[in-house]
């Protein structure tokens, strides 16, 4: 499952009507139901604000509104977008300012589907990923090496402690026991401290 790591807008036009797409994370339909207010009066004068959103960890929150546009033309492709992309805590707010021409059923299930497709190509995405968190306590002319190392493997350092001794609180995919037993010689080894589940860039 993906989520979204910031808000986002993105604007299609077809056949001269605008299409304003909101991209939201939310937790709870409370904040998604409020969410949508915001888009509202931020276009009043609008002619349509369909929504959809997929909120919980099972997915198990999913609504959807055609607000006047043919029922089932709007927030359901909306709705199955943000599902096929997987998405989850997503909502999807399309603002449709119409141009004069109509774009009968089917060209509107086309445009509020790729009005949402549009936005997640646009958006930063996050996935769940699990991750390991260590600990080490080595000695001062080892910094560069152990720096050097974790910017080629992509680990994360979340704290570092000087003291009489280097102490880093690292991040990473798989465990690092042998390369850092390899790097230090043997001397210092990496203490587990816990497992986290953290929402990574992909």
């Amino acid at each position: 499952m993906y989520r979204l790591k910031e808000d986002t807008m993105a604007e299609l036009e077809i056949k001269k009507s605008r299409f304003l797409c909101y991209l939201h994370k939310s937790f709870s339909e409370a904040d998604a139901k409020e969410f949508i207010q915001q888009i509202k009066k931020l276009h009043p004068n609008a002619r349509h604000h369909c929504y959809a959103f997929i909120i919980g960890e099972q997915n198990e929150l999913q609504r959807s509104n055609d607000d006047g546009e043919p029922q089932g033309t709007a927030g359901v492709p909306m709705l199955e977008c943000l599902a096929n992309r997987q998405m989850q805590d997503t909502v999807a707010v399309t603002v449709r300012y119409f141009g004069g021409i109509k774009l009968g059923a089917g060209g509107l299930i086309r445009a509020y589907s790729k009005s949402v497709s549009n936005a997640l190509d646009q958006a930063v995405i996050t996935q769940k990923q699990k991750r390991l968190v260590y600990s080490m306590t080595f000695s001062y002319e080892l910094i560069g090496k152990l720096d050097h190392y974790f910017r080629q493997n992509e680990v994360t350092v979340l704290d570092k402690d000087y003291g009489e001794q280097v102490t880093y609180l690292w991040m990473c995919k798989e465990p690092l026991d042998a390369d850092m037993a390899e790097i230090t010689n043997g001397r210092f080894l990496p203490e587990f401290i816990e497992e986290r589940i953290v929402d990574v860039e992909v």
